[in-house]
Parts: structure tokens; sequence; C-alpha cells
């Protein structure tokens, strides 16, 4: 319904009011917020199931998915008051009053406040201290195929089966795969994430040429399995989760019968409601809840992890790297990559995409971008020198808080 307010929707027994109802979010598919709303609205018993009960990161692209997105943890303080909100307590010293969502009333409403994917904590509010389950990221760097990618999530699928666990696979929504082990609240993050780590020590075990454990972006070659998504801070984009891709594809569960068959950009916005509708393939999966201690035990068993070795006051760094762009947008990051190569034509050739390392890196309250680049296939005597960046924008600047770094 239509009003001088906005767009009104009747929901859960609540009104909630749909501002600019009907701006383009997806250009390229002409998806408004409205399409967006009726879509979490399709699909959201499956979108409850994953978010329902816990805190939650709003990430909200205000100007749309071509503008970077603000992560706002605390819930904005003019909300509806059947909104909920719950204090997480963080290792820094802060604290954060964020959003909790609990119907379709909330689905719509984060939605209409610029959230384009839903990205809650792993715990639900009445227990913060204790995780729901486990989540391991398969992250293939630049030129994995996605058969690669399939073997990978096999491996961890039989490492979690090893230690007693079950595992719910659903794609990221970009080019990779999430897998969600759903585990009883009683482990702390630092176990989860202990845990998580040795499956990932193990994947790399069973298929060291298909995976790496290794943090060094540098190091990593194939698909990288990423268990830091377990840290306390970190969220995830939910199952069902339309993401800020051009095509609009949804983080989709799938079953482990049809991971063959799977292809990351077939489910998207338009698509993924007749899935849902044809039944959710995480429908049971609360029923499944396990032990970690099969996992703490392979952690045990292979002992302490490697670290990297330290100069002075920081790591120091195994691959001749150069670092090309420090950028506000990654529009402004590639074409600060563009730049370097037009200076350096006889070098560009010999590098292979997983060279070329493009990081989103987590500002004050939104992203920035680093580019580097790894001249390990580039002969000693041909690498360039590090010069002057590209671009050199401070994400920092004129930040006085306590995680201000350069």
């Amino acid at each position: 319904m239509a009003t001088s307010r906005g767009h009104v929707l009747e929901l859960s027994g609540r009104e909630v009011v749909i501002t600019n109802p009907d701006k383009v979010v997806f250009p390229e598919a002409g998806h408004t917020k409205l399409d967006l709303i009726r879509y979490y609205l399709s699909v959201a018993e499956g979108a409850l199931h994953g978010v329902a009960g816990r805190p939650m990161v709003l990430k909200r692209f205000v100007k749309g998915i071509g503008q970077e997105a603000v992560f706002q943890k605390r819930a904005p303080a003019t909300r509806p008051d059947w909104v909920e909100v719950v204090e997480l307590h963080y290792a820094s010293g802060t604290s954060a009053t964020e959003t909790v969502v609990r119907d379709e009333a909330g689905l719509a409403w984060v939605v209409s406040l610029g959230c384009v994917d839903l990205n809650p904590h792993p715990v639900l509010s009445e227990d913060l201290d204790h995780p729901v389950e486990l989540r391991i990221d398969l992250d293939p760097v630049p030129g994995v195929a996605w058969p690669q990618i399939v073997d990978v999530a096999l491996v961890v699928r039989e490492v979690l089966t090893d230690a007693g666990l079950s595992a719910w696979p659903k794609t990221s929504g970009s080019r990779g795969v999430h897998v969600y082990a759903p585990i009883d609240p009683s482990w702390t993050y630092p176990q989860v994430r202990l845990a998580a780590q040795a499956v990932a020590r193990e994947v790399e075990r069973r298929a060291p040429a298909l995976a790496t454990s290794r943090w060094w972006k540098e190091e990593r070659h194939g698909v990288f399995v990423d268990f830091n998504q377990n840290a306390k801070d970190r969220t995830v984009a939910s199952a069902w989760s339309v993401r800020a891709t051009h095509d609009a594809r949804v983080s989709t569960p799938f079953g482990w019968d049809e991971i063959d068959d799977v292809r990351p950009g077939e489910w998207t916005l338009a698509t993924a409601p007749e899935r849902h509708a044809a039944g959710d393939p995480w429908a049971g999966m609360d029923a499944t809840r396990g032990s970690l201690e099969g996992l703490l035990g392979l952690a045990e068993r292979l002992g302490p992890v490697d670290k990297p070795p330290k100069g002075a006051g920081r790591r120091t760094v195994t691959m001749p790297l150069i670092e090309i762009a420090r950028a506000r947008t990654k529009s402004d990051a590639l074409a600060g990559l563009e730049s370097w190569k037009g200076k350096h034509p006889d070098v560009v050739p010999l590098l292979e995409a997983a060279d070329i390392l493009v990081d989103g890196m987590r500002g004050s309250s939104s992203l920035w971008y680093r580019v580097r680049v790894n001249l390990q296939h580039v002969p000693e005597g041909q690498r360039p020198e590090q010069s002057e960046l590209e671009i050199d924008h401070d994400p920092w600047a004129g930040y006085r808080g306590a995680q201000r770094r350069r």
C-alpha cells in the first residue's frame, strides 16, 4: 500500500514502511528495493532459519551496489519499538547494540535500510558467548575453476564427518562455497575457531595440491580454507542472502548429492524463490547439532600451528611483494593497477592470475581496497622496485579510535 510515508507492508501483525521502494538497487538486472524485499518475503522461512534470534551487522548499500557498503554494527537510534536489539562486547573493550531479526517484518525493515545481504553472528541473542555453528568459507584464488572448489568441499565434508559432525553446503553467492557444521552451544569462540582451523589444516594435509590453510594471501594456492570467519567479530552472509553482484546472485543451500551440477551463477534473486518453494535443503539442519570434541582432538594431534617468522616488529614477508594502491573503492584500486601495468608492460605477461592480490580491508565503518603484486614469477633482475603508490588513500584519516592503523 502506497502512502505519503512510503510503501507500507502489513507483516507479522506490524506495519513496515518501505522508503523509496522504486529505488533501483541492481542496475543491470533492474531490480528495485521493493523487488528485493519481495524476494526475501518469498524465501522468508529459509532466510529466517539463518538469522532469526541472532544479532546482525547491518551491511547497508545506501547508494546501491555500485557504491561501497557501510558496516553498521549499532542498530539505528531511530527504529520501530518492536525491533529487538542486544549488546555485544568485544575483546577491544568496545561494545555495540546490534539488531536482532525475528520475523518477516524484521526482514523487510533491514532491507528497507539498504541491506542487500544478511550478516548474522553465529550466536543466539540468549547466549552471546557460545556459537551454534562452525563456518568454513572456501575462497578460491583467481584462476581456480569450479570443479576444484567442489573437490575441496567434499574433503571438508569428509573431515567434518570423520569428527562426528554434519556438513551443510551453500554457494557463497560469489565464486566459492560455505560449509556449515551445526554444533551444541557449549563451546567458546576461541574453541570454535581452533576447531575450524583444525579442519583447514587437515583439508590441506589430505589435499595439498588443491587447498591451503595459509593465512597470508601471497602464500596461498588453489582454494583457501578460511577458518577465521569463526572469530568473534566476523559475520558471513547467511543462507538465501542476495549478494551485491551485478546479477543479484543468492547464497543458496544445496545438497551434497547435487554438488556436481551446481554452478555459482545459477541461483539469483529471480530464480532462487522457485528453488526455495521446492524445499529448503537446510530444513533439517538444527536437528544435527554435534560436539567439537573430535575436532579439538584433531587440533591437539596436529600440534601447534607454524607461525610466520617475525621481523622488527612486523612479520617477515616471504614473497617478493610490492604494493600498488590503497583506494577508497575497488574501481579506483583497479584503475591504479592498470596505471602500474602501463608502466611495466614487460612484467605483466609474466604474472599469473593469483599474483594480483586485491584485498578488501575493513576500515572504521566501510571497506577500502589494497592492491599488491607478487613478483614470484618475474626473474629477479626484471622485478620493479617498490615505488610511490598509484593511489594512496588513508582509510583512517581523521579517525582517532582505538583501532586506527596504517
